[in-house]
Formats: structure tokens, sequence, C-alpha cells
């Protein structure tokens, strides 16, 4: 057991980092469970769904998916898209559900090892100690932006993905956006719509239907199983962690995002990006090789649905297979940025993990963490809400409750002085 702590220092059994979903969720079971503890959070509660998304987001995947701890979608389309007012109202609800020990605006330093055990947690508040702590702060901490855009001219307006809005916030003129993942493509996809001449960098990511054979590919798939999936059993183990998501969208009751149908409305696509020259960027010849692969994961699940619809007999309307509607004469691997009247570039390239505040030996080379479903190989130190901490809803609505389940028990046998031995490190 940790030695006592100073009388003059605030004690708590746990220390949650972290006031997003994955925080308040943890704060649910360990509530329920009449464990001791405190959320901290630097902003307000989930506050990056207000402050971080594009006045157009919405979810991409169906509403009957936000199943938060007590807290299940109840809306009256549970197969469709909550746009992002209707995200905030849910979240509020949940907020005020959980009634969390929450402390806003205050931010943690540095998380500790303390000598007699248990750690000490120095906040921009003061400074605490507690027997476990658990870090829900995601995974999504520090934009990434390449140097280049340092030499970029003046007159360019950038941002991050994080920090659109809309398209008339932009200056006039010509935008690209670089990099196709979700939040690239919509984006891409909303600037479109609003009329405005967009470039797009297409990268690694697949893309997915919305709907197949009858139904919504979610649905199909979470039928067949795939989101009981646990990171061990997946083909690419640990490595699917690493993986961009499908780009889809649940706009206007959801479609498909199809680049090559943008591409005959006016879209200019290109490559990866790979460097400055001027005022001119160049791009890596792999444009015909993106889209190619994208189809090819696309038709892929697809085929899947189809094997098991066959199997399990049931009816549904026929298969298809996707078609290319347009095909790029050939690599793209220049682009002037005055000749084409670029005013605005949006990086849509992700983000890096950053936590620099926990001092614990529980990270890989990378800086990621390294668990077993959220616990570590240090006792009483957590993550929850990272992508694929267990299956693929982990960092999603629709996993954050079995994952904080399972971290809520782990911490109530090590506070009971129980042990259960780490299954494994991912």
């Amino acid at each position: 057991m940790p030695e006592a702590a100073n009388e003059s220092v605030p004690h708590h059994a746990v220390v949650v980092v972290g006031g997003g979903q994955a925080g308040l969720s943890i704060s649910y079971y360990l509530k329920a469970r009449g464990l001791d503890h405190v959320v901290f959070e630097k902003d307000v509660a989930m506050g990056a769904w207000s402050k971080q998304r594009w006045d157009n987001f919405c979810l991409v995947t169906p509403n009957w998916q936000c199943q938060l701890p007590g807290h299940p979608y109840e809306g009256p389309e549970p197969d469709g898209f909550m746009k992002k007012d209707e995200i905030i109202a849910y979240l509020d609800a949940f907020k005020r559900k959980v009634d969390a020990p929450l402390r806003e605006g205050v931010a943690v330093k540095r998380v500790k090892a303390r000598a007699g055990g248990g750690f000490e947690v120095t906040t921009s508040a003061g400074t605490v100690t507690a027997d476990q702590v658990v870090a829900t702060s995601g995974g999504y901490h520090t934009p990434i932006i390449p140097r280049l855009a340092e030499r970029l001219p003046a007159s360019i307006h950038q941002l991050h993905s994080e920090q659109y809005r809309n398209a008339q916030s932009l200056p006039q003129g010509a935008v690209l956006v670089v990099g196709s993942g979700q939040s690239g493509a919509q984006i891409a996809e909303d600037l479109h719509l609003a009329g405005r001449t967009v470039h797009l960098a297409v990268g690694d990511a697949p893309r997915c239907a919305r709907f197949y054979r009858g139904k919504d590919v979610v649905t199909w798939l979470a039928e067949m199983g795939y989101y009981d999936m646990p990171v061990e059993r997946h083909p690419l183990r640990e490595g699917v962690r690493d993986n961009t998501n499908h780009y889809v969208t649940g706009r206007d009751g959801g479609r498909d995002i199809d680049l090559r149908k943008f591409a005959t409305e006016g879209m200019k696509l290109y490559g990866l990006l790979d460097g400055l020259d001027g005022t001119t960027l160049t791009f890596a010849p792999t444009l015909k090789s993106a889209l190619a692969e994208a189809d090819r994961v696309y038709n892929g699940i697809n085929a899947a649905i189809d094997k098991h619809i066959a199997e399990k007999g049931i009816a549904a309307p026929p298969p298809s297979v996707y078609e290319p509607v347009w095909e790029p004469e050939a690599d793209p691997v220049a682009l002037d940025l005055a000749a084409e009247g670029i005013t605005s570039i949006i990086w849509c390239i992700g983000f890096q993990p950053d936590f620099r505040w926990l001092d614990a030996p529980v990270f890989n080379g990378a800086g990621h963490p390294q668990h077993y479903r959220g616990v570590t190989q240090v006792p009483g130190v957590y993550f929850l809400g990272l992508p694929w901490l267990h299956t693929w809803g982990s960092g999603r609505f629709s996993g954050i409750d079995r994952d904080a389940r399972y971290v809520a028990d782990r911490i109530e046998e090590l506070a009971k002085g129980e042990t259960m031995p780490l299954k494994a490190a991912g």
C-alpha cells in the first residue's frame, strides 16, 4: 500500500486526466463502485466537440452506435447521423447524468511515482497525490503540420483541420486540402459543396460504402462481429492502431465520398505532398495507386458482406462492384499556388500524441502507450479512449463503455489489494 500522503496535500484514490467522453465514462464506473476520484480537464469537459469541429460536422457512424455508459442514443433517428449541435447536446446530457467530480480549467503538468507508492500529480492548480492514475486525454494532441509550411508565402492562409469552421471563414480563392482521411475528405467535400475551387492531396486512406445491399455498411459489419474483434485478433495486430480511418460521410442522411466523382465535378486531385520549390508544391506520383487502393478496400468490404449474406441466407438486394467513374490521365507532380489562385491551405494530416506529462516507463520508441486493454505494466497506470485500445470502437462512442468497465474493474481490484496478471502488452 502507498505510504500516507502529506496531510497538507490533497489525496485521491484515483486521478483521471482528461474530461472528454473517456474521462466521464471511467468516472461513471468509479462512482458506481464508490471509489474516490477526481477528473482534471485543462479546458471544459468535452470542449473539443464544440471548439475543434467544423460547422457542418456530423457523425460518420449511425446514432445507434452512441452507447456511452448509462446513456444510449434515444432520439428519433437511430439510423441517422447526429450533427454538431446534436452531438454537443447528447454529450451535455451525459455530463449532467454522470455528475463527475470534475475540475475544469486545471491542466495536469506532471505525474510521477512517489517513493513510498502511488503518484504525485502536479497541476496548474497545485499538487495532489493519488493511488492510481488514468490517462483519458486521447491520442490526438499536437496537430501535425510539415516543416515546409514555414516556407510558404505569407499571403497563404494556413490552418489545421481542427481550426476549420466553414468555407465562408476562408479568404476568397482556391483552397488546397492536404490529406484525405476522414477529416480531409469531409472538409474537401464541405468546401466543394460550398462552391469553392478545391485541390486535394490524396493520401493512403481507404474508403467504404455508406449503404450496401439495403443496409448501412456499419450495420452489416456489426452483425458480422467486426466491432467486437479485439486488437490481438485483428490481422494487423497492434499495427491497426496506426491505420487511417476509412472516409465516408453521414452528411445529408449519409453517402459515399467518391473522390473520382468530385474530380468529374472540378475538384483537382494530387498524390502525396513531398516538396516545395518557391510557390510550387511537388507531389509523389501516387494518385492513381491511392485511388485504386481505396476502391480495392471499398469493394473488399462489400465482398465480405456478400459472403456473410450468402452464408446466412439473408434476403437482400443484389451485389454490385464499384467501377471507377474517372481516371487521371497521369499522376500530377506539381502545383503552382500562384497560378492556381490558391489562397488557403488546410492541413488534414492528423495529430501526434503528447504524453510528456506522464513520467512512467509505459511508452514505446514512438511515444505510444504500451498496454493490454488500457492496463500498463506499471501498477496503477491506465489509458482509456485511445483508438483500438481494445476494439475498433475504443476511441468512439460505441466501445468506450466496455473499455471503461474493464479498466474500472482493474482499478477496484488493485485498490482492494487484488492483482490480475497483464495478459499482453500492446
